[in-house]
């Protein structure tokens, strides 16, 4: 792929020559599956007519500096992996009960989650991020609208999310929090008395798992006080584009991706949700594995 936008970029460079016009008939299907390249285009917007390599900054520059950050990010991964399990001495890997996954103190800790909403596909919902007072928590709000667009196409509308941020490392290689050694989410949270979806996503083996998530519901109470809400994990349940699988599984919590939250109760209006921290615990009066059937969808004779 880097080969390829190299040549593009070369042959539209040397001498204002236009060679680039005859590379691309070829290199058509090649860029259509790249990441430089999106073939999906919501009902009703109009084509792009430039497409996104043309639009990308080829500087020697920034080159030699993304290379000095991702060298100084594999150094921090080596000495890590050599102290111990995530950068932790094995005793206490083994021995630790809780973990705060993330706290909500800055900006830069924002930065770690990012915000969407039914906008995407044309919708009118709306949602921000900030932080709460005195800067000690994360404020989640917006209001939403479960109007549906008018594109001939989509159904239903009215959704807001906020999700982590992938773990990447160095050289943009994927990452994967572990979580194996806890069984349960904890959080502290402030809400206003609407439910919300409890997402986790996990690396599929395949493709076609790439819309499945484990989710789980969480109910805030409303009121001026915050609450403590503790999810085991056994508690997740895997559905795909909104809905819930018949082929039920435990999580794999040794490669999670991401982390996030979801209103869509179908209510017209403002919606608001406090984060004080997110963590991990260890509940060892927490005997079950997975509350959901598993079984085979055609049973041996």
């Amino acid at each position: 792929m880097a080969l390829t936008v190299t040549l593009l970029n070369g042959a539209s460079l040397r001498g204002g020559c236009c060679r680039h016009r005859v590379l691309l008939p070829l290199l058509g299907p090649l860029l259509s599956n790249s990441k430089l390249y999106s073939s999906y285009r919501r009902p009703g917007a109009e084509p792009e007519k430039k497409l996104s390599w043309e639009n990308a900054d080829f500087s020697f520059k920034k080159g030699i500096d993304h290379l000095k950050t991702q060298l100084g990010l594999l150094k921090t991964e080596t000495q890590d992996y050599f102290q111990g399990t995530e950068g932790h001495p094995l005793s206490r890997y083994l021995l630790e009960q809780t973990r705060v996954l993330w706290q909500f103190r800055s900006q830069e800790d924002l930065n770690k989650w990012v915000i969407s909403s039914d906008v995407e596909i044309g919708g009118k919902s709306e949602v921000y991020l900030k932080l709460g007072r005195n800067s000690q928590a994360a404020l989640l709000y917006g209001t939403l609208n479960t109007e549906v667009p008018r594109d001939g196409e989509t159904k239903y509308s009215g959704y807001c999310s906020m999700r982590s941020r992938p773990p990447v490392g160095s050289f943009n290689r994927k990452k994967y929090y572990d979580w194996s050694n806890f069984n349960s989410l904890y959080l502290r949270v402030r809400g206003d008395g609407r439910p919300w979806m409890v997402n986790i996503y996990t690396d599929p083996y395949f493709s076609h798992q790439k819309d499945d998530l484990y989710s789980y519901f969480m109910f805030t109470r409303g009121g001026p006080y915050w609450e403590e809400i503790k999810i085991p994990f056994s508690k997740f349940f895997l559905s795909s584009r909104g809905r819930i699988q018949d082929n039920q599984h435990p999580i794999w919590l040794d490669k999670v991706c991401t982390l996030g939250f979801t209103i869509g109760d179908k209510i017209d209006g403002p919606f608001q949700l406090e984060i004080d921290f997110i963590g991990l615990l260890t509940d060892r009066t927490h005997k079950e594995e997975f509350a959901y059937e598993t079984y085979d969808k055609n049973t041996p004779v």
